[in-house]
């Protein structure tokens, strides 16, 4: 985690006000994973009810910009290609039940107004987030090259609204460790 990340310091902060244990990764160096050099992940978040989840935020604003800079009511949802296959190592590396999520941390315009009643909307330090995620996974079985001279990457639109759910729905154990329990 960046101190200094706006958008990382909110996911923190959120995640700890549902009594989520979190532990922050220290980003200053790459780490290792077997004898590879890996990103590490955001944060290692063991949810209230017991979820274990390996979390990498992208941080975006909404409205998002387009072309020239001029604003686009669009929902970000791009990243490092990189990103996907380090959480998905990550994931696997730390075990059964652990989920990689990448988890886009909207930061809301003043204009934009939500219903009251949107999951995951909150307040942290004078600034508005939506708090959105995606199972690696799943990204990585929809995505599509953005650019590959910086190695990202993307969901279409409808791939992304069929994939997103709100944080809090990855706070609940994985549905296959909720079967075992019973």
């Amino acid at each position: 985690m960046k101190s200094d990340n706006h958008y990382e310091a909110a996911f923190d902060a959120y995640l700890r006000d549902r009594g989520a244990a979190v532990v922050p990764v220290v980003e200053a160096r790459r780490s290792y994973l077997d004898a590879d050099e890996v990103k590490s992940p955001d944060f290692i978040v063991i949810g209230p009810s017991g979820a274990k989840l390996v979390v990498d935020v992208k941080g975006r604003k909404f409205p998002g910009s387009g072309p020239g800079g001029k604003p686009r009511n669009v929902w970000h949802n791009w990243c490092e290609l990189e990103d996907v296959h380090s959480l998905l190592r990550w994931s696997d590396k730390f075990g059964e039940g652990f989920r990689g999520v990448l988890a886009f941390v909207y930061h809301l315009a003043t204009a934009v107004r939500m219903p009251a009643n949107v999951p995951d909307l909150f307040a942290f330090r004078g600034r508005n987030y939506l708090l959105r995620g995606v199972l690696a996974a799943d990204y990585r079985a929809h995505m599509r090259t953005r650019s590959p001279r910086w190695g990202t990457v993307h969901l279409l639109s409808d791939d992304f609204r069929a994939l997103v759910k709100p944080i809090t729905h990855f706070l609940a154990p994985a549905p296959d460790v909720v079967e075992s329990l019973s």
